[in-house]
């Protein structure tokens, strides 16, 4: 009895050292692929202006008070951010868009939404953007064409549309910027090609 107890607990013992053994190397797998995979970049609709095409220029009035011509070349870039009051996500990215601003301070920040001024007049001070211009105008995403929200566009001093897409971590807010740096549409781009590039060579290979 003493003997088949002692042989179940060895053997108890042997499939949870095996059971940690798995983890671990599931772990280390994990980790591995993560670091193969590139951050995918914000995603970006085939709609609305083209990056490389001149921004649409839109003079509108701004919660902080006046009137800012979205779009019109300027001293600085300009990250023009739509956004919604209801967007759980927007709200997440907000305090990542005020430190990157914070740290860079090369490029200006307009925010863009439509709706009733009240609601967002209490938004904006609980947000902590009453220091930004943020424009109240339904033409200003028509002209976008932006159906999704959190949607980011990056404007040169120029007034030429750089980078623009769908961003929902800060890793897709970076990679506009990234892709102005590399002259790219987007960091999606750049992960396209890398991967038709790879199938080009794997052709070449294999003839």
């Amino acid at each position: 009895m003493n003997e088949a107890l002692m042989i179940s607990n060895v053997l108890l013992w042997c499939a949870v050292v095996a059971l940690i053994v798995v983890v671990i190397a599931l772990s280390r797998q994990i980790g591995i692929l993560y670091e193969r995979i590139a951050p995918m970049g914000a995603l970006m609709m085939d709609s609305g202006p083209k990056v490389g095409e001149a921004a649409p220029v839109l003079e509108l009035p701004s919660l902080q008070g006046g009137r800012i011509a979205v779009g019109a070349a300027g001293a600085r870039a300009t990250l023009l951010f739509f956004l919604s009051p209801t967007c759980p996500v927007c709200k997440k990215l907000l305090p990542i868009i005020l430190s990157l601003h914070a740290a860079e301070k090369s490029f200006e920040l307009v925010f863009a939404s439509d709706g009733e001024q009240p609601a967002h007049e209490s938004f904006r001070k609980k947000a902590g953007l009453s220091a930004f211009p943020y424009v109240l105008s339904s033409e200003l995403g028509m002209r976008w064409r932006i159906s999704k929200l959190p949607y980011a566009v990056l404007i040169d001093r120029n007034g030429i549309v750089r980078a623009k897409g769908l961003v929902n971590s800060r890793e897709q807010l970076e990679s506009l910027f990234t892709a102005e740096e590399l002259g790219l549409a987007s960091v999606q781009d750049l992960i396209d090609k890398r991967i038709a590039a790879g199938a080009l060579e794997l052709v070449k290979e294999q003839t």
